[in-house]
């Protein structure tokens, strides 16, 4: 009985020894939330674990662990000469956004980061270039709509690279372009044209402007001239009512008193033709002439001289 329970305890403690080794040689590992997995047989890869979590695999060097980081890589590209649909040199800056998608596909084609961004730079620099190639240098150099004909352009590059890429167990989450430039080489010439053409388009919208405002002001000088035209209709209209009334008020005065309206319109003829320098040679029975020689000449002002009806001179003043 005491042999039976000996040989139970060696086969119990040779388990728990054989356990310990299991345990020892990795049979069990833990994924990572941010990372896959790929299990290889003898070098070649048998399963891919995407998971996290504890899994099982034969000991080493049966089965070995490949792990990959599953979170969203960059690659900086660097700058790189294009060239537009115009044949005009640009320099770009870019660089993408991917992650493993199929960490399986990825291990049998690029096996590691290094290779896999080798294998993106040749992708993206071949697709962003055929795209740039598309478009003349105005199109992506200017203050109107560059910006959303950039984004339409690098969200196509991104789907084209991501259909290229896919095979190497790679998604593409996006391209972007830090900078656009010209050449260093290249750059006075391309700026002195830039301002030769912006001095011509300043040409045109001068001279665009000069005739705009000769129009604008050959329609001021014509609405003037309604403007003053109506202004003078309505003034010798109002010009005349007010003649007329006059006449009217003239008319009702001299039938009242004729000598005294007489009398005030000789006045008023006086003072439009007499001052201080006038002489006047009238005759002696003129009507202008009758109120002169009453009463006593103002000093310095009139004076009046009258030699009766046998006088054929007149009157001088």
């Amino acid at each position: 009985m005491e042999a039976r329970k000996t040989w139970v305890r060696t086969v119990a403690g040779v388990a728990v020894f054989l356990f310990a080794l299991l345990i020892s040689n990795l049979i069990l590992f833990v994924i990572d939330t941010t990372e896959y997995g790929v299990v290889t047989q003898f070098g070649r890869p048998v399963r891919s674990i995407l998971e996290p979590g504890l899994h099982l695999k034969l000991p080493d060097p049966i089965q070995t662990l490949q792990r990959y980081d599953n979170r969203l890589q960059v690659y900086e590209a660097g700058q790189i000469e294009f060239l537009t649909s115009d044949k005009k040199s640009i320099v770009v800056d870019f660089y993408a956004s991917w992650k493993i998608k199929d960490p399986l596909a990825f291990l049998k084609t690029v096996r590691d980061k290094v290779s896999a961004e080798a294998r993106l730079s040749d992708v993206i620099s071949s697709v962003l270039g055929v795209a740039i190639g598309e478009f003349e240098l105005s199109n992506l150099v200017n203050v109107d709509q560059t910006q959303m004909k950039l984004h339409q352009m690098l969200t196509s590059v991104t789907e084209r690279c991501n259909e290229q890429t896919s095979g190497y167990g790679i998604e593409m989450v996006n391209v972007e372009m830090r900078t656009l430039n010209f050449p260093e080489k290249n750059k006075l010439s391309v700026f002195r044209r830039m301002k030769a053409e912006r001095e011509q388009m300043a040409r045109k919208y001068r001279s665009e402007g000069s005739e705009e405002a000769a129009k604008i002001r050959a329609e001021a000088r014509k609405e003037e001239k309604g403007i003053l035209s109506e202004a003078y209709k309505k003034a010798e209209t109002v010009k005349g009512e007010g003649d007329a009334e006059a006449i009217r008020i003239y008319a009702e005065a001299f039938q009242k008193d004729p000598d005294f309206y007489r009398f005030v319109r000789t006045l008023e003829a006086y003072e439009k033709i007499i001052d201080n320098k006038t002489t006047a040679i009238l005759p002696a029975d003129s009507e202008l002439f009758q109120y002169l020689g009453q009463g006593k000449p103002a000093r310095g002002k009139v004076s009046a001289r009258g030699d009766g009806p046998a006088a054929p001179g007149g009157a001088q003043k």
